[in-house]
């Protein structure tokens, strides 16, 4: 049997299986391992299927391997309806994916929230990112009764107590807490610029361990950020991952600057994609040089690669930024049962009248 080698941090056991813990660490997962060791990490951000097909999910991971150190699992953002977190979670974990699973307080209150989050730690999710989420009002479903019974300063503090002090938050006893790595979510780009740093110390006074911020493409304005965030202490006591991803052309920069929230664009991004021949590789080659800036900032330890709809993209962002220094992440290896369990899937897909709308149809016949 060919043996790994010890920074792939890999359960001998099964891949699906948790880690061994180890003094000091909260989770038994690989991204708080490749922290704890100060290796610059790399996470993604897994674009979630409008599909009940667990392929769409297997496909999608795929195109991370061997280059990332967790995914995340996004859920609903933008308050649109995707598949779900904890499903995207499910499917990865069991085939020895390190998930981050998203939590947003828009859409489900304490009860459900405390409930999935046992849930996911008794599947093996080792990483919870923490969010207020989006208003119901910024997706396709305005309709929705939003929820929001809980903020990302709460969500923290509740995940912390069920961890720390092995209880709900109505006091009633865990008998097995659930071991994860905390995270949130931080907007260095966004007004009122020095209270950004304070909101930091806030989230890792509430639980915050390791956080991942908004898309970066003014790096003056992030190294101003760290700056602050290194004489409060914070870089410290929390992990820092800096938002990165490619844009697909000026027009897109120009629209995101103008609809998405929070990101700040500044004009001489826009001018250099429109200057370019091929705006899209222009883009992708604009986040291998912020990368190549950011991994010089005191403090940041590691990058958060969004690339939606160009995920095929991001093992190549990650090479040529020369980030993982010639450390190879976690990469699934084939399993035997893989052919014949891809094989059942597209029999399952392609056999007719075997939709759900269908086999209800043929019951009520």
């Amino acid at each position: 049997m060919t043996r790994r080698p010890p920074h792939i941090d890999e359960n001998p056991h099964g891949v699906d299986l948790p880690l061994e813990p180890l003094p000091g660490h909260s989770s038994r997962g690989r991204l708080e391992r490749v922290l704890r060791r100060g290796e610059f990490a790399v996470t993604a951000e897994l674009n979630p299927p409008d599909s009940a097909n667990a392929q769409d999910v297997y496909e999608r991971a795929a195109v991370f391997d061997g280059w990332v150190d967790g995914i995340n699992a996004v859920d609903a953002s933008g308050a649109n309806c995707h598949m779900s977190s904890l499903g995207i979670c499910a499917l990865l974990t069991r085939m020895g994916y390190a998930t981050i699973m998203q939590i947003a307080c828009r859409d489900r209150n304490r009860i459900a929230i405390q409930g999935d989050v046992l849930g996911a730690a008794a599947m093996g999710v080792a990483n919870i990112l923490c969010l207020t989420g989006d208003g119901v009002q910024a997706g396709d479903q305005p309709g929705a009764k939003p929820v929001f019974d809980l903020d990302s300063m709460s969500l923290l503090e509740t995940v912390r107590v069920m961890r720390d002090e092995e209880r709900f938050l109505s006091g009633r006893k865990l008998s097995t807490p659930p071991a994860v790595f905390m995270g949130a979510a931080i907007n260095p780009f966004a007004p009122p610029y020095d209270f950004r740093p304070l909101r930091l110390a806030k989230k890792i006074a509430a639980g915050a361990q390791f956080v991942q911020s908004q898309y970066c493409f003014d790096v003056p304005m992030l190294q101003e950020y760290m700056k602050r965030a290194r004489n409060l202490g914070l870089a410290e006591k929390c992990y820092i991952l800096i938002g990165v991803g490619p844009l697909a052309s000026a027009k897109t920069a120009r629209w995101i600057r103008a609809n998405v929230p929070g990101v700040h664009i500044p004009d001489d991004v826009v001018r250099r994609l429109e200057g370019a021949q091929n705006q899209k590789e222009e883009g992708k080659r604009l986040c291998i040089d912020i990368i190549n800036e950011v991994k010089e900032i005191e403090g940041v330890s590691g990058v958060h690669v969004m690339a939606y709809r160009q995920e095929e993209y991001v093992a190549e962002i990650v090479h040529e930024s020369g980030v993982l220094k010639g450390r190879r992440p976690w990469k699934r290896e084939p399993g035997p049962d893989d052919a014949m369990v891809a094989d059942r899937l597209d029999h399952l897909l392609e056999t007719p009248n075997q939709r759900p709308v269908d086999m209800v149809k043929d019951a009520a016949g």
